[in-house]
C-alpha cells in the first residue's frame, strides 16, 4: 500500500498543476527518484496503473531518471557513488560520509497533450 500512496501523492500534484493550467490531460510525467530514497522501482510502476485510474495521469507515460546516490566524505573531502546510507570512503576508510544526492523523490516534468 506504501507504494500506492505515492502514487496518489504524484497524482494530487499532477491534479493541482492540471487547475492551475488548464490542462484536462498529460501524456508523460517525468520523475527522479533517487537510489537511496527508499523506493521500490518495480513495486512504483506495478501501482501506477491502478494508481492513476480516472486521473490526469491515467494515459501518461511514466518516465523515472533514477538517480545514483554519491555521498561525500567528511574527513577528506572525496566524492563517490553509495548504495547505503553507512558506507566507507574508497580513498581514507572514513565513516564520516554525507549523501549529496540519490534521496530525492522529485515531478521532474508534465507535459500535457495539445488539442
Amino acid at each position: 500500500m506504501h507504494k500506492l500512496s505515492i502514487v496518489m501523492s504524484i497524482v494530487d500534484i499532477a491534479e493541482k498543476e492540471a487547475i492551475k493550467n488548464n490542462v484536462s490531460v498529460f501524456e508523460k510525467i517525468e520523475l527522479q527518484i533517487g537510489t537511496l530514497s527508499g523506493i521500490e522501482f518495480d513495486a512504483l510502476e506495478f501501482s501506477w496503473l491502478p494508481g492513476t485510474k480516472n486521473s490526469v495521469l491515467e494515459k501518461a507515460e511514466l518516465v523515472i531518471d533514477k538517480v545514483q546516490a554519491k555521498g561525500r566524505c567528511m574527513d577528506c573531502d572525496k566524492t563517490f557513488s553509495i548504495d547505503s546510507f553507512f558506507c566507507q570512503c574508497p580513498e581514507c576508510g572514513s565513516y564520516l560520509v554525507e549523501v549529496t544526492q540519490g534521496k530525492e523523490l522529485k515531478v521532474k516534468q508534465l507535459l500535457a497533450r495539445v488539442d
